[in-house]
């Protein structure tokens, strides 16, 4: 139930989808002389996209996600890389059988990059469909197209494609593994993502070393107008509040321990 009611919910509360239903009522309340109501839908939906596409709010709101999870020290010794599903095309994939990466991509490059350096650790790929309304391939079924091409042994990967969101990568990832004490285990996921991400293996009993890709922020952004293109903008106002959100209601529903997990929490 808490799957569909995040879902259902962020479609609607999402800035562009929000924007829009704005405009919507407003130009109903228009058509039925409400002038008023009109009015105030309209300068609502333009103040919601003026403020995700035009200004750096994306940036800001993302940065302290990044930042809260420095990348530490690799250890000498690492016995399994756990990488987090949202870095491919999944609707592409299944139409192309390809490996089309998106803006998370980073997350498997990173991790292929990591299985050289340490040659002798698995590699469990957690990520099936989390999407409610669009078909698409998983990436724990796409990852080994990706991986193999570049070089890893299929023999090395766990594949874990029934997660459809972050609590359910950690608990799958957790009864797949069964890590034993003392094994070391890296987590890759975005570094705005990893707060949460964190939080969530470590209720799950699955403990491992936070390891950040995919920033979007260089920290420097500032608040201004016009920083970025209003295209990545929009979406990173877009991710940075869908991940405040999931914070907040993970920590509400119990899900995770504090509302902004810190490392040693």
């Amino acid at each position: 139930m808490f799957y569909y009611l995040s879902k259902i919910l962020w479609f609607f509360i999402q800035p562009l989808n929000l924007a829009i239903f704005l405009l919507l009522a407003g130009l109903v309340a228009a058509l039925f002389g409400r002038r008023r109501l009109a009015a105030t839908g309209s300068v609502l939906a333009f103040l919601i996209l003026a403020l995700s596409a035009w200004t750096s709010l994306g940036a800001m709101m993302l940065n302290p996600l990044e930042e809260r999870f420095p990348k530490p020290p690799l250890p000498e010794r690492v016995d399994g890389i756990v990488v987090l599903g949202g870095g491919f095309e999944g609707a592409i994939n299944l139409a192309r059988g390809g490996y089309e990466l998106n803006s998370g991509g980073d997350r498997m490059v990173e991790t292929a990059i990591l299985t050289r350096r340490f040659p002798q650790a698995k590699v469990v790929v957690s990520g099936g469909n989390g999407e409610l309304f669009l078909d698409g391939e998983g990436d724990a079924d796409t990852a080994p197209r990706l991986l193999g091409a570049l070089g890893v042994a299929p023999e090395r990967l766990l594949l874990e494609n029934k997660s459809r969101n972050t609590y359910e990568n950690a608990v799958f990832s957790r009864r797949l593994v069964e890590p034993k004490p003392g094994e070391i285990w890296l987590l890759v996921t975005s570094a705005f993502h990893m707060p949460r991400a964190k939080a969530l293996f470590d209720k799950a009993g699955f403990p491992t070393l936070p390891w950040p890709v995919d920033y979007r922020t260089s920290g420097k952004e500032g608040i201004g107008l016009f920083r970025d293109n209003p295209a990545d903008s929009l979406q990173a106002t877009t991710t940075a509040i869908r991940e405040w959100i999931g914070l907040f209601a993970y920590w509400l529903s119990g899900r995770i321990d504090e509302p902004f997990p810190a490392p040693g929490g």
